[in-house]
This record gives C-alpha cells, sequence and structure tokens, in this order.
C-alpha cells in the first residue's frame, strides 16, 4: 500500500525554488508534478539542472502557463516564488482553483494584500502559510521552552540579517526593483528579523514601532526607490523592546540576541543554518564579583549542540517546511494560525516603514 502524498506544483522558476526542489523530494509526505513558467524553455532547464543533481522519481513536467498548472486535477499544492508585486493575484488564482498555498515572503506589498490573500484562501478551504523556513527547525522549536524559562522576563531582541551586495545587484536585482518588490531589505531580510521577535514575543504584536532607511536605490523610470539599508525598534506593553537592522550593503549576518532577566540567549545563524549536521545556542549567564582590588567578571556561557542538518538533508529546516504543510493537506484540517502569523508581520513591517518613509516618528499599533 503505497504512502499518501501532498501533489505539488511550482509556479516559476526562482532561484529559492532550486533549494525547494529537493526539500520537497526529502519531505517524504511530498512529490512534485510540475514546474511553470511563462517560457516553457525556461522551466524546462530548471527542472533539467535540478533533476540532475537531485532527481526525482518521476520528472516534474515543464509548463508555460501558469493558468494551466492551476487547472491540473492531479495538483494538491503550490510554491508561489513569484515576485512580491504580482504575487497577490496568482495566490488568489491559486486559492480559487482549490490548490493549498506556500507563499514565499516577504507575503505582500501591504497588510491588505495579505488580507485580501488570506481572505480567498479561507473561503476556498485551503491552507496558507508564508516560508520562513526556521519556524520549521528542530533549534527554535526547542527554544522555546529555553526562552521562557532560562531566558526569563524578556527584556530585550536584538536581530541583524544582512549581505553585502554590489553595484550590479543594485541595478539589476529584482530585490532592489521597486515595482517587483518594492520593500527592498526591509522585505526580504527585515521579514525574518521581524518574524523572530514576534515569535519570541508570543506573537503579541508591539504597541509602538519606529523606523528608518539608511540607504535606498535610486529611482529608475517608474520604479520608486527601495531600502538597501533599515533598522527599527519596537515596544511592547510589558515594557520589553527589540531593535533590528537589514541590510543588503553589509557584510554577510544573521544572528539574534534575547536579553531577559535570567539569562541572554544567543543564536549566530538564526535564518540559514551554517552548513553541517548540527545546530547551536549559546545560553550565558554571566556573574561579576568583586575582590578587593580585582573585579571579576566570569563568562558563565554554555553552548548547546542539537543534531539538525542543513542545505536539504531529511531533518533540516526546509525539509520540515513542506512536510509540515503537507501533514496539513494530507490531513483535511485547516491551520489558521501561520495566516495570523504573517498578517501580523505584514502589519508591523508596514508600520516600520511608515515611519521611515515620515521622518522615523513613532507609529502606534
Amino acid at each position: 500500500m503505497s504512502t499518501p502524498t501532498c501533489r505539488w506544483g511550482i509556479l516559476g522558476a526562482a532561484f529559492i525554488a532550486r533549494k525547494n526542489w529537493q526539500a520537497i523530494r526529502e519531505a517524504g509526505n511530498a512529490t512534485l508534478v510540475a514546474v511553470a513558467s511563462r517560457d516553457l524553455a525556461r522551466a524546462q532547464a530548471f527542472i533539467d539542472e535540478c533533476q540532475a543533481q537531485v532527481p526525482h522519481p518521476a520528472v516534474p513536467h515543464a509548463m508555460d502557463s501558469y493558468e494551466a498548472l492551476l487547472a491540473r486535477a492531479d495538483i494538491d499544492a503550490v510554491y508561489i516564488p513569484l515576485p512580491t508585486g504580482i504575487r497577490k493575484d496568482w495566490v488568489i488564482h491559486a486559492a480559487q482553483a482549490g490548490k493549498h498555498v506556500l507563499v514565499e515572503k516577504p507575503v505582500g506589498c501591504e497588510l491588505q494584500d495579505v488580507a485580501d490573500m488570506v481572505a480567498a484562501c479561507e473561503k476556498h478551504g485551503v491552507q496558507f502559510m508564508d516560508g520562513v523556513m526556521f519556524m520549521h527547525g528542530r533549534r527554535l522549536k526547542h527554544l522555546r521552552e529555553v526562552v521562557d524559562r532560562e531566558v526569563g522576563q524578556i527584556r530585550h531582541i536584538a536581530t541583524q540579517f544582512s549581505f553585502l551586495s554590489d553595484e550590479e545587484f543594485q541595478r539589476t536585482n529584482i530585490r532592489a526593483h521597486g515595482a517587483l518588490e518594492p520593500l527592498g531589505c526591509l522585505g526580504d531580510l527585515g521579514w525574518y528579523c521581524l518574524r523572530f521577535t514576534l515569535w519570541a514575543m508570543q506573537e503579541t504584536p508591539p504597541v509602538q514601532v519606529t523606523g528608518r532607511i539608511h540607504a535606498e536605490t535610486q529611482q529608475i523610470a517608474d520604479a520608486p526607490p527601495v531600502p538597501l539599508a533599515f533598522s527599527g525598534t519596537l515596544t511592547f506593553a510589558n515594557g520589553a523592546n527589540a531593535s533590528f537592522y537589514c541590510s543588503f550593503t553589509a557584510a554577510h549576518a544573521q544572528w539574534f540576541i534575547v536579553s531577559g532577566d535570567k539569562a541572554l540567549l544567543q543564536v549566530s545563524d538564526f535564518v540559514l543554518p551554517f552548513s553541517g549536521k548540527q545546530t547551536q545556542y549559546a545560553l550565558t549567564r554571566s556573574a561579576f564579583a568583586l575582590d578587593v582590588c580585582q573585579a571579576n567578571m566570569h563568562a558563565g556561557r554554555e553552548v548547546v549542540t542539537l543534531d539538525e542538518p542543513s542545505n536539504n538533508a531529511p531533518g533540516a529546516q526546509e525539509v520540515n517546511l513542506f512536510q509540515d504543510f503537507s501533514a496539513l493537506v494530507l490531513s483535511g484540517q485547516i491551520d489558521a494560525s501561520w495566516a495570523q502569523i504573517s498578517l501580523l508581520t505584514q502589519r508591523v513591517l508596514d508600520a516600520c516603514l511608515l515611519s521611515a518613509r515620515e521622518g522615523s516618528h513613532v507609529v502606534s499599533l
């Protein structure tokens, strides 16, 4: 007797889809049926290149029409990595076709876009989820208890996600194109910083935020400029606060620090775990002792290692993402919490951008 699988289609041949090509194969409860692009040759080239390195048991079909892929009866769910500027309509079309939707982030250009997508999925009874992989990693699940019991009452959260791009990237990459990716580094990188902060705060929204754009692209034709470097702050009703920095103009970094009244939690690779078979985190309980003329600061740093692979291996966070989504589809149950955290993330992101566009004044949520 064969094991039930969730049958997948991919809309678009984006770079990130190459990583998820293997994740679908390794999920164990999923199979990839077809990949669509506006250009059949591009879809076929995507399949040929990926199949050569990571072969699926049955070679997925290449299609030159998103509409045709959505019309297939042998597809249950679609992964949509299309640019944010054109994504909304295709998410809604997918929901209308009865396909469950896994969508890349940032989910929308603004909150209303996300609300419309979620409403369409709710109306047609399909699952909605965004593609934040670390939400499905073993480490983050383990850290829930660490934050709640070991870190204690959160006082401050700091995050940074950045990479150093070049002038060519800023001229030609869609992430720097105001029509295709209008949120720039804030959407591409800041989404992760905000999502982690909201996760740490048990998905409690902040009461106030600020934002500041430190660098942005030049306006090209009708495309508006987008942030290349951005920072923001969040203030919560319980007195906790957070800061984040995201950038296309700084060296590679993807760290977080959670400071509580009991301990300090640090992770150096919270978005994309460093290559290997294990992940780590550090818990610090420093102690200060004054001995006459000597001031002694004791590190009290404990590094904990978990068995959790990277690079699409079984058990890696991206594999778990497709495994978790496929399990929901196969169960016939809708988990609305995934839509709600996407809506909250976009709401906070929009408020940070509004603050930045209006002189970095405080925006209340």
